[in-house]
């Protein structure tokens, strides 16, 4: 069933065009992710989407007794207002009349709030995008559209959030730059690229093949033009006559393929070159911190020593202390007790959760220059305006205000600020928030070749993952663990924490003879595992051969992209079934070793 239609969409704000005749069709079941660069639309789209903005031309076409519920980026509240009125404000109908009190309430406590009457105003900005949610979750609508979702949402929530929308029945349409979120909820992908609008129906992982499919297209059929074009401008520097009819049709065809001979317009990429100071031997110590507000502790005792190149993340729920933390690090706030120690050649990069104070009248290049009109890099001195070129500000832009700028693109120059003032020691809080995944995919690639200290909040579990090696987890009562490795290692380890002990385990010293028994238990295969024992590695065997089958396929599909859509979506399917066929082996090898052993009275 078909809900909601785009058609012919065109949108620009003064010399900036946004959509050229863009059409989308949403059905009942679709999970669509919207991706795009900061600055292409995304978040205008999902307005005009939801009624609040008119495009300049065409239409939405909505269905009969269609309900649409939109959540934006930054969600405003009544003030004074407490959580518990906003969520059933927003959803109080004739027919839930006497349901909504109950289903409020199971929903806040769901998701961690403990006051239900606590005021909005009083709330982090995590918390308040919590409420919002919320209110957005409980809404019986046939269509959800969702802005940046999980900007403030601690990792936790987010984990929440996904499996909330992947059971979610209706359709929903989303803006986020939450990579494994993408590729878990959503089932298509839509990107807005230079004006126009492209749909790959597959998840994140799936897009990113299609996209570079569809480019290598462009970029063949530009090549083959290229070829005619020249073979037909040595035909007219011989010398064209253009009495006869033929030699004049000659002539249309060479200025029509001229035309359409235009180098396929790129993806721009942000550039950043490594900008940093020397760092010496003696770097950053934080020596026996303290910090409480009121009845909260928020760290106890808390020691670390940086060692140069530390790649260190802080993780842990919204309020926890992460952001005091590194406000303390930065001499913004005082401990209780402690101190911070930092070396003599120690200078530090601070990437804010919240932007700092931008002046919306000052021009993009002034702000920049203000830090410096110059920078040292590895290909020598760069000039502000030549750093503002490679974070995709031409010069147009750099002579705007900044008040002409979207979110994300405030967010893109206060991150060039930061490291156009070359630390040594780059602390980023919730730097993936409103950042476009290309410009994460460069910045993850920047902290990868950075020479100094990182240290990092953050909730984008993608992000942690390429970055850290190391993780803090502040769990309550002022603890800080420490654990090794990126962000899945870290979720791995308290998994494995959280789950019941085994049988052996729980008995205790007056149990001896039981656990005893259950040690001696035997293995052996079900009739199923022998059955599967017996054919997997066949299995296996004749999935490998599909794929390699799908991949010569997709070789000779190279110019035809809805073939190369079907073809990938297969491979897709077929790499999954492989997966877990793979573990599904390990398994029955492991008992099978067990099996053998006890066999054999080892």
């Amino acid at each position: 069933m078909n809900l909601l239609t785009a058609k012919g969409i065109w949108k620009s704000y003064t010399d900036k065009e946004l959509f050229r005749g863009v059409d989308l069709g949403i059905e009942d079941q679709d999970k669509i992710g919207i991706v795009g660069i900061n600055g292409t639309g995304k978040s205008t789209f999902l307005r005009i989407l939801a009624g609040l903005e008119e495009p300049d031309q065409g239409e939405v076409v909505k269905g009969n007794r269609v309900y649409v519920r939109y959540l934006p980026q930054n969600p405003e509240f009544p003030p004074g207002m407490t959580i518990y009125d906003y969520v059933v404000t927003a959803n109080r109908t004739e027919d839930n009349e006497w349901s909504i009190a109950g289903d409020s309430k199971a929903i806040l406590h769901l998701m961690g709030f403990e006051d239900a009457y606590a005021v909005i105003d009083h709330l982090s900005g995590g918390q308040k995008k919590m409420v919002a949610l919320a209110a957005a979750l409980m809404a019986s609508c046939d269509l959800l559209l969702l802005d940046e979702p999980t900007n403030h949402l601690n990792s936790d929530m987010v984990l929440w959030l996904e499996q909330a929308l992947m059971q979610r029945k209706g359709a929903l349409l989303m803006v986020t730059h939450d990579r494994y979120f993408l590729d878990r909820v959503c089932r298509r992908i839509v990107e807005i690229d230079k004006g126009n609008l492209y749909s790959y129906p597959c998840s994140f992982s799936g897009f990113l093949e299609a996209k570079a499919a569809r480019e290598d297209l462009e970029l063949a059929t530009y090549q083959k033009n290229k070829n005619i074009l020249r073979i037909e401008l040595e035909w007219m520097r011989r010398g064209a006559r253009a009495r006869s009819t033929k030699q004049k049709a000659h002539i249309q065809r060479y200025e029509t393929l001229k035309e359409a001979t235009k180098a396929p317009v790129q993806d721009q990429k942000v550039e950043i070159d490594t900008v940093s100071s020397r760092l010496g031997k003696k770097t950053l110590e934080l020596s026996g911190l303290w910090k409480s507000y009121g009845p909260q502790k928020l760290m106890e005792d808390f020691s670390y020593a940086f060692r140069r190149k530390d790649r260190i993340g802080f993780v842990g729920p919204n309020g926890c202390g992460k952001t005091t933390l590194m406000k303390i690090i930065m001499g913004l706030e005082r401990p209780d007790q402690g101190a911070v120690i930092t070396g003599p050649t120690v200078k530090i990069g601070y990437f804010s959760q919240e932007n700092e104070y931008l002046d919306p009248e000052q021009k993009v290049i002034d702000y920049i220059r203000d830090t410096a009109e110059y920078v040292q890099t590895e290909e020598g001195s760069v000039s502000a305006a030549m750093m503002l070129e490679r974070f995709l500000f031409d010069g147009a832009l750099q002579h705007s205000r900044i008040k002409k700028l979207s979110g994300g693109e405030k967010r893109r120059l206060y991150l060039l600020k930061v490291l156009m003032e070359a630390p040594n020691i780059l602390i980023l809080d919730e730097p993936t928030n409103d950042l476009d995944i290309q410009t994460l995919a460069i910045l993850e690639d920047y902290l990868d070749w950075f020479p100094g200290i990182l240290i990092m909040v953050s909730h984008d579990r993608y992000f942690l993952d390429k970055t850290a090696e190391r993780l803090f987890a502040f769990e309550g009562g002022g603890k800080i663990r420490q654990y090794e490795g990126g962000y899945s290692d870290y979720l791995e380890v308290r998994q494995r924490k959280s789950r019941p002990l085994a049988v052996s385990e729980r008995t205790g010293k007056g149990s001896a003879e039981k656990t005893e028994k259950v040690k001696t238990v035997k293995r052996k295969f079900t009739w199923q595992e022998q059955k599967d024992y017996e054919t997997i590695e066949d299995e296996i065997a004749k999935i490998e051969e599909t794929l390699a089958d799908l991949e010569q396929k997709m070789d000779l599909a190279a110019t035809d992209f809805v073939k190369l859509n079907q073809l990938t979506q297969k491979k897709e399917e077929q790499e999954v079934l492989l997966e877990e066929k793979m573990e599904r082996y390990l398994y029955l090898s492991d008992l099978a070793d067990q099996i053998a052993a006890q066999t054999s009275g080892t």
